[in-house]
C-alpha cells in the first residue's frame, strides 16, 4: 500500500533541506524575516560566500567558460560556489527538488584533473555549472514533478539533453522545483511547496519553470534548462526579469524528459535555456545544436546553428493587446514606451491585431483536457493525492474522443494557415513585440491568464522574452478609473491588480518569430535590448 500523500511531503521537503551540508545551512536567526520581501540582496550579506565565490556567482555563464578555458578559474570552485548559492537561494525561496552537490564536486574536480593533464577542456561548456527543472531525469534521482506518487522512484533512464550536456563539459547540481505535472503558471505543489519570487516573496516567480526562474534571479544558477508548453519558460522569466527562449518543436532534444501528460503530442512541449543574458541563451543554443542532437532524439530536427544578417532597418509588429486580456498598468506603460524608444531608433513600426488569438487558447484549453484529466487523475490517485485548486480545469473536464481530437487538430493546421498567411501579407514583418503576461507579478494563487504565450506553442513560433531595463512604478501605473473589462479573465486581471504589491518588479516583453527562426529571434531580441539602453 502507497504511503498518503499527506505524510510524502513533508518527509521529502526534509530530506532535501538534509542534503545541503549543515555549514551551507543559515540558522533561522539569521534568515531575512518573512517581513523581508526582497531578498536577492541576501546570499551577498550571508557570510557564507567569499569574495571570490561572490565574483564567481555575479558572473554570466559565457564568461564563466571563458575563465574555466584560461585557467584562471578551476572547475571546482565554479561548482563549490554555485552549490553554495543555490543551498542558500533554496532556503530563501524553495526553490529546488533535488540537490546533487557531493557528485557535481566530484565531477568538477575529474575536469580540473583533465584540464590539467592535457591543457583541453572536455567541450565548450567545461566546468559550467546547469541547473536543470525537475522533469530532467538524472539516473539515480527523483523527478516528481510535483507528484507525491512519484517523490520517491529513482530515475532508471536519463533523459538525452543531461547526457549531451554533460558530454559538452557542463555540471549538472540541482533540480529545480515545478507545479504539480507542470500544467500551472505558479510553481507550487502537495510535495515541495510553493516557490516564492526573490524579488517579493509575496509574489509568484511563475510557472511551470518558477524554481528556474528564482534560483537565477538570485544568482544561484548561470544557467538553467526549462520547458515550455503555454509558457512555462516565457511567463517565469518575465516574473523574475531574466531572459528566455521558447524555441520551436524538434530544434532542442526533449526525449526522454519526465511529463504529466505523456503522449499529449497536439501541442509539443519544448526545452529552453533561462539567464541573465542572451548570449548565454546563444552559448546553450549554438552548441547543444551543433552537437547533432537529432542523432539521439528521433523527434529533432537536423539543423545546425545558423549565422543570419538582420536588415539594417528592423520592421517590428506591435500587438498592444490579445483582445481578451488588457496588459496591467505597469506592462501597458512599458510596451507603450519600448515602442516609442524603438521608433526614435528608426525602426519601422506597424500595427498587428489578435486576430486567431480566441481560436488560439480554445484549442490549447481543449488539447489540454483532451483525455478528460485522466493522465493527471491516475498519477494523483496512487497516493490518494487531491487536485490542486489552481487544477479545477483538468478536474472537470470531459474526456473527448478520436474523432473529435482529429478535428481539433485540423483547426489548429487551418490556424497555423492563417497566421501564416497574415505574415506572408505584412510586408516583412521581422516580429511581433507583445507583453509576455498582462502581469508585472501576481500574488500567489493570482496568476489565471496565459494566453499571450499559448498562441505561439499553439503555432509553434520561436519566441524570446526579455527584460526591458523598466519597472513598476506604483505612483505611475495606477488602475484607470473607466476600465471596460474584455471578458472575465480581464476583469479578474484588473481587480486583482495592486500597484504598490507589484513595485519595483522588472517588465519583460516578447520578441515572436516565425517557427524555426530562433537564431533570428536571439540576434533581434539583442539588438532591441542594446537600443533600448
Amino acid at each position: 500500500m502507497s504511503p498518503s500523500w499527506e505524510a510524502i511531503g513533508p518527509k521529502a521537503q526534509a530530506r532535501l533541506l538534509d542534503s545541503i551540508p549543515s555549514e551551507w545551512r543559515v540558522p533561522d536567526d539569521k534568515l531575512p524575516p518573512s517581513s523581508q520581501l526582497d531578498v536577492t540582496s541576501f546570499p551577498a550579506k550571508s557570510g557564507l560566500l567569499s569574495n571570490h565565490e561572490l565574483a564567481i556567482t555575479d558572473a554570466l555563464a559565457s564568461d564563466i567558460v571563458a575563465q574555466i578555458a584560461s585557467g584562471t578559474w578551476k572547475a571546482v570552485d565554479v561548482t563549490t560556489a554555485f552549490c553554495k548559492r543555490a543551498a542558500i537561494a533554496h532556503q530563501l525561496t524553495k526553490c529546488l527538488t533535488v540537490t546533487m552537490f557531493d557528485d557535481a564536486i566530484a565531477r568538477a574536480k575529474e575536469l580540473d584533473r583533465h584540464f590539467a593533464e592535457t591543457g583541453k577542456t572536455v567541450g565548450p561548456l567545461h566546468g559550467l555549472p546547469i541547473s536543470l527543472k525537475d522533469n530532467f531525469n538524472i539516473i539515480g534521482k527523483t523527478s516528481c514533478v510535483g507528484f507525491t506518487a512519484w517523490a520517491e522512484e529513482p530515475m532508471q533512464v536519463e533523459s538525452t539533453i543531461v547526457g549531451m550536456l554533460r558530454d559538452l563539459g557542463a555540471v549538472a547540481y540541482v533540480k529545480t522545483n515545478v507545479p504539480t505535472a507542470m500544467m500551472i503558471a505558479e510553481s507550487v505543489n502537495n510535495t515541495f511547496g510553493r516557490t516564492t519570487n526573490p524579488l517579493n516573496r509575496n509574489l509568484t516567480s511563475g510557472g511551470s519553470s518558477g524554481g528556474e526562474s528564482a534560483l537565477i534571479a538570485l544568482h544561484g544558477s548561470p544557467l538553467g534548462i526549462g520547458t515550455d508548453i503555454g509558457g512555462s519558460l516565457r511567463i517565469p522569466s518575465a516574473m523574475t526579469g531574466i531572459w528566455t527562449i521558447r524555441p520551436s518543436y524538434g530544434r532542442f532534444p526533449h526525449f526522454d524528459a519526465r511529463s504529466g501528460m505523456g503522449g499529449q503530442e497536439s501541442v509539443g512541449s519544448v526545452h529552453g535555456p533561462m539567464a541573465r543574458s542572451v548570449k548565454d541563451l546563444r552559448l546553450f543554443c549554438e552548441h547543444v545544436s551543433n552537437a547533432g542532437p537529432w542523432l539521439k532524439d528521433p523527434k529533432c530536427i537536423e539543423m545546425p546553428w545558423r549565422s543570419v544578417a538582420l536588415p539594417e532597418k528592423l520592421k517590428i509588429a506591435v500587438m498592444w493587446d490579445d483582445g481578451i486580456v488588457t496588459p496591467t498598468p505597469p506592462v501597458k506603460r512599458v510596451l507603450k514606451e519600448v515602442v516609442e524608444k524603438l521608433k526614435g531608433k528608426g525602426y519601422e513600426i506597424v500595427e498587428w491585431g489578435p486576430e486567431g488569438h480566441q481560436k488560439a487558447l480554445e484549442l490549447v484549453a481543449k488539447f489540454f483536457v483532451a483525455d478528460g484529466g485522466k493522465s493527471v487523475g491516475k498519477i494523483l490517485e496512487v497516493t490518494g493525492e487531491p487536485w490542486r485548486p489552481e487544477m479545477k480545469y483538468y478536474e472537470d473536464a470531459k474526456e473527448i474522443g478520436v474523432y473529435d481530437l482529429w478535428q481539433l487538430q485540423k483547426e489548429r493546421t487551418a490556424l497555423s494557415k492563417m497566421y501564416l498567411d497574415r505574415w506572408a501579407a505584412s510586408g516583412g514583418v521581422d516580429a511581433i513585440l507583445l507583453p509576455t503576461t498582462p502581469y508585472a507579478s501576481v500574488k500567489h494563487g493570482d496568476f489565471k491568464y496565459i494566453g499571450y504565450t499559448g498562441v505561439y506553442n499553439v503555432l509553434d513560433y520561436s519566441a524570446v522574452s526579455f527584460p526591458t531595463g523598466l519597472f513598476a512604478d506604483e505612483k505611475v501605473d495606477v488602475s484607470p478609473k473607466d476600465h471596460k473589462a474584455l471578458s472575465e479573465f480581464d476583469e479578474a486581471a484588473n481587480k486583482d491588480y495592486d500597484a504598490a504589491a507589484v513595485h519595483g518588479i522588472p517588465i519583460s516583453l516578447q520578441l515572436v518569430g516565425r517557427r524555426l527562426q530562433e537564431e533570428k529571434m536571439l540576434d533581434l531580441a539583442e539588438r532591441v535590448a542594446k537600443d533600448l539602453q
